[in-house]
């Protein structure tokens, strides 16, 4: 499945399901599920619908979480591979890591 610039891309937070949804056109495209425990969340699992891979939208999805992690004054435990990597490629992010946490 495509993405045309006519598509919306949001990314949600669903407290009750514990994992932001990226949406793509309204249809979930993909997820990032965490455990939240203030100060902290704990990405744990994030997926990209094959249907929807190669068109940078797991680095949207990433970008938004800890985006909305930073707004919230939420320190960031990295459990997701595609998050620890993330914040690894993305000097800026890592000041958002729980020091107690491995680097991923």
């Amino acid at each position: 499945m495509s993405v045309d610039a006519d598509d919306r891309v949001e990314v949600v937070d669903r407290p009750e399901q514990r994992r932001y949804e990226l949406l793509v056109g309204g249809e979930v495209a993909g997820f990032a599920r965490y455990v939240r425990r203030e100060p902290l969340i704990t990405f744990i699992h994030t997926v990209v619908e094959p249907a929807y891979g190669g068109r940078g939208l797991g680095q949207r999805l990433a970008q938004a979480v800890l985006d909305d992690a930073r707004a919230r004054g939420l320190r960031v435990r990295p459990r997701c591979p595609f998050i620890a990597r993330y914040i690894r490629e993305h000097p800026a992010e890592q000041d958002l890591v729980d020091p107690g946490s491995p680097s991923g």
